[in-house]
């Protein structure tokens, strides 16, 4: 069997790499050394570049050719399955773009803007650390497995490698996280929206454009993609500044406004639309035009940091790290990590890479480009997000992020209570940044949309126009829920063909994915799920995002948890024991701070952290008639909420111990000799290349 294999350097590429490393080490050194001195963003763009730039050349390297054994003369299941629909073999260039657009959810740009508030140095590091001995191999070895086992998805690879009663549990769990996922997505967008009529209809605007694109694509003029692109990036910007126009109109604009919960029942049935239309209505031209954007701006706000440099405000540690903070309760350890989630390492990567990627690789070589450079790409979206969110005056940052329950209702209340923690800022000063951006206020706007929208916007109008600072917000606010709600439609897809495969061993109808009263009823229990989770996270006094995220956080760690569970009972398996270690030790770390977060999420005794001790102390106000108006209306359904938050976190720690000790279990038994499910390997076929060659 041929595999790659990777010479010495030649004299000049030593050199060009060693100054790569040193350069490298000194931004690493300018970001963490640095206490009580201002630090250049450029340093975080510098430091990124090479840091990803050394675990792409050598690590990805040493996976590729040591621990995988990738073999360029192996046929993928895109050249024996090739069908012209779902199994095809692809361009790699477009690949990676398919790829990035499908994994690039709102992870990698809420959860470094949230963790902020730690300071701009723990989420840094965990970032750059994790993306490249985490992340980024998770991506890598879970599309290699699934190349080597017919595209086969995650929930079917554990299932054949642990077993029925480890397969069972994986399907079942991974199942449950997707819904808690795709919940927190959607709160992430319409708190972005609520009470923003020039943010609400340009996303709105967004569905029609994708929809028309799609049929002229597909009717009017088939093949012309060049033409459909252009059409639709100047439609997305004329959303823009339509947005701004309607927000101005004394008639347009109300019929734009809503509050939270509204916002949550149109996403709910826009949920159900994109999972029931046929793909190429809304769900692909979508995802296209998304790429571009989101491509196009993560470069122009790669450029604008470079040209402007400017100056980090936020402090690399905070008093918050004791797990005070406004935004979210808990210590820095565990949540920092729980926190950063997809920015560094995330599980529904897995899905993606065991989904619909492996069926268009050409090569088995492109999985090393796709795999571990998608993640290297998301990550670095990540830093550029932390970027944004730490250039912002402090002050102002957590004067967005921080509910009205913890700083207060009004604004005089608030800024004296953010002022009081040794952030200044001011009521006009928040009014005038308001106005600036188009908005009624930017007081409790949770969730880290709107204030890295803020971030983003002060960044392009130095750079790009100062005069057009509003058009700036709204933009970047067009731009992250392009970002979410292609996940959370592709998501809803892809949790609708899981409940079909899970209700086809019951009722065999239902299993048939064309079948089309199994579309409408899966798609119909799939939104429903996610959909309750959404709606009563906006009547959360706290913004609901306090408690979804850090639940998001630890099931999606958990998701990834269970993927790496895969790749090392694969790797054990298939004579490569010796280098279990390149997933072990990522999981070991995941099981630990998963374990870790989810007791805390159950147990603590603080309010603001603990599940059930913040529905006892509310029950027990209610009992006592402590509760009044709106806060007796709701608690009773927020007790229910924080109860029904415990219990699944219990369940997402009982399926991640399970798999743990069942994939310990077939380990060991693979490795004594004694019987275990066989590998599921497909056997070596030749491509078509190698045999006429």
């Amino acid at each position: 069997m041929a595999t790659t294999t990777q010479t010495l350097p030649k004299p000049v590429s030593l050199v060009v790499w060693i100054a790569v490393v040193a350069l490298g080490t000194f931004g690493l050194a300018a970001i963490a050394l640095n206490r009580g001195e201002s630090v250049d963003a450029l340093w975080f763009i510098v430091a990124a570049v090479c840091v990803y730039a050394v675990g792409y050349r050598f690590y990805s390297a040493f996976l590729a050719s040591k621990v995988l054994a990738l073999d360029p003369t192996r046929a993928t299941p895109a050249e024996r399955f090739s069908d012209g629909r779902d199994f095809m073999p692809t361009n790699r260039w477009i690949v990676f773009g398919h790829h990035f657009a499908a994994i690039a959810g709102p992870g990698p740009l809420i959860g470094p803007t949230l963790a902020a508030q730690f300071g701009y140095l723990p989420g840094t590091l965990w970032i750059l650390i994790g993306a490249v001995l985490g992340g980024c191999v998770q991506d890598f070895v879970s599309l290699f497995c699934s190349i080597r086992r017919d595209g086969r998805s995650l929930g079917q690879m554990a299932r054949d490698e642990l077993g029925p009663i480890g397969g069972a549990v994986a399907l079942i769990g991974v199942m449950a996280i997707m819904i808690i996922l795709i919940a927190v997505l959607g709160l992430v967008v319409v708190n972005a929206m609520r009470h923003s009529p020039w943010a609400t209809s340009t996303v709105a605007a967004t569905i029609p454009i994708a929809v028309m694109i799609g049929l002229f694509m597909r009717h009017l003029r088939p093949g012309r993609v060049l033409e459909g692109t252009a059409i639709g990036v100047v439609l997305l910007l004329a959303a823009v500044f339509g947005g701004g126009w309607i927000a101005d109109h004394p008639t347009l604009r109300a019929w734009f406004d809503y509050d939270a919960p509204a916002l949550a029942l149109m996403v709910i049935l826009y949920g159900f639309a994109a999972a029931v239309l046929p793909v190429w209505l809304l769900l692909a031209p979508r995802d296209y035009l998304s790429t571009f954007m989101k491509i196009g701006t993560i470069v122009a706000l790669a450029v604008a940091i470079v040209i402007l440099n400017p100056t980090v405000q936020m402090p690399a540690l905070t008093q918050f790290v004791d797990g005070t903070g406004p935004i979210f309760g808990g210590n820095v350890f565990p949540f920092v990590f729980i926190t950063i989630a997809c920015g560094a390492i995330s599980g529904f990567h897995s899905l993606i890479a065991s989904g619909t990627t492996p069926k268009l690789l050409a090569s088995e070589r492109d999985a090393r480009f796709i795999g571990y450079g998608a993640m290297a790409m998301e990550s670095f979206v990540a830093i550029m997000a932390m970027v944004a969110a730490c250039v912002l005056d402090p002050g102002v940052f957590f004067a967005i992020n921080s509910p009205a329950g913890v700083v207060g209702a009004d604004p005089a209340t608030a800024v004296a209570t953010i002022t009081s923690w040794g952030y200044p800022v001011t009521v006009d000063q928040m009014s005038t940044l308001a106005d600036e951006m188009g908005e009624s206020t930017l007081f409790a706007r949770t969730g880290g949309a709107p204030s890295l929208a803020v971030g983003m916007a002060s960044i392009f109008s130095s750079a790009f126009g100062n005069s057009l600072l509003s058009v700036w917000y709204h933009f970047a606010i067009m731009f992250e829920a392009l970002f979410i709600l292609t996940t959370v439609d592709a998501g809803t897809r892809v949790a609708r063909f899981m409940l079909q495969d899970l209700l086809g061993n019951v009722v065999r109808p239902m299993g048939r994915t064309s079948w089309y009263p199994s579309v409408l009823i899966c798609s119909a229990l799939v939104v429903a799920g996610w959909g309750y989770f959404l709606y009563y996270g906006t009547l959360d006094p706290l913004g609901g995002i306090n408690s979804l995220w850090p639940l998001f956080g630890i099931a999606n760690q958990m998701l990834a948890a269970i993927a790496l569970c895969v790749a090392t009972t694969v790797l054990v398996k298939s004579g490569r024991a010796r280098y279990a270690w390149v997933t072990v030790l990522p999981l070991g770390w995941l099981v630990a701070v998963t374990t870790a977060a989810a007791w805390e999420k159950l147990f603590s005794p603080d309010l603001r952290v603990g599940f059930l001790s913040h529905a006892n102390d509310l029950s027990a106000k209610l009992d006592a008639g402590a509760l009044t108006g709106t806060a007796a209306t709701q608690a009773p359904q927020l007790i229910f909420n924080d109860r029904l938050d415990a219990a699944l976190t219990l369940f997402f720690l009982t399926t991640v111990w399970v798999l743990v000790v069942e994939t310990a279990r077939i380990c060991h038994a693979s490795l004594s000799g004694r019987r275990c499910p066989p590998l599921s390997e497909t056997p070596h076929v030749p491509t078509r290349a190698a045999v006429e060659g």
